[in-house]
């Protein structure tokens, strides 16, 4: 015959403390994106970047930035340039910065850089840096990772290790899957406006969740 024990009454109150902070830890290990501060309409924002952010392959109106602007009522400068790679994007971002003031930047950088073949580890410590002159103003930033050109498009790892080590929301493969359907491109690199806008509603449920809008 199987007995059970049962634990002595005084001994419940510890167990149960026990559980509820083993529960209270492992929900908070689920959270999958650092909290962001709430912005007002109106709230100043640099949309900082290369043609992704630029919107090549559609119109102004038709850019993630625009759409951002669009939905959240916020002062988003776009501030995309075709082309740049990201040791020039560092320079520029550093005037962009004391110019406008901004409370959020998202930053999507480094695609040119992968494009050429540059090292994994030259292309990180330049967005490192970017990220790092972004939070010494005091501003947050939400990084958006760019995939690596191959068959398979896949985003880079290192985006996802700067947003672990600087803490900062992130958007993992929004660019990636754009990139991966035919029907949201407008040529290999670029998305079309339908891309854009998934890019757009990607960005926007990720800022939902975190608290911006």
């Amino acid at each position: 015959m199987i007995q059970v024990r049962v634990a002595p009454c005084y001994l419940r109150p510890v167990f149960t403390a026990f559980w509820l902070l083993c529960c209270t830890l492992l929900l908070a290990g689920c959270s999958r994106e650092p909290e962001l501060p709430y912005f007002e309409p109106g709230t100043s924002v640099l949309a900082f970047g290369d043609s992704l952010t630029f919107g090549t392959g559609a119109n102004a109106a038709q850019s993630y930035p625009a759409r951002v602007a669009q939905a959240t009522g916020w002062n988003v400068r776009n501030a995309g340039v075709p082309g740049e790679l990201a040791e020039d994007g560092l320079v520029r971002l550093q005037s962009l910065l004391q110019e406008d003031s901004p409370a959020l930047v998202l930053l999507c950088h480094g695609g040119n850089n992968l494009l050429r073949g540059e090292p994994d580890a030259r292309i990180r410590a330049q967005l490192a840096e970017m990220i790092e002159l972004v939070q010494a103003q005091g501003a947050q930033v939400v990084l958006l990772g760019v995939p690596k050109p191959s068959l398979l498009v896949r985003t880079a790892g290192f985006y996802a290790e700067l947003a672990e080590q600087y803490e900062v929301a992130y958007l993992p493969d929004a660019v990636a899957e754009t990139l991966s359907d035919p029907a949201l491109k407008s040529d290999q690199a670029h998305p079309n406006a339908s891309g854009y806008a998934f890019i757009a509603g990607q960005l926007l449920e990720l800022l939902r969740e975190s608290g911006a809008f």
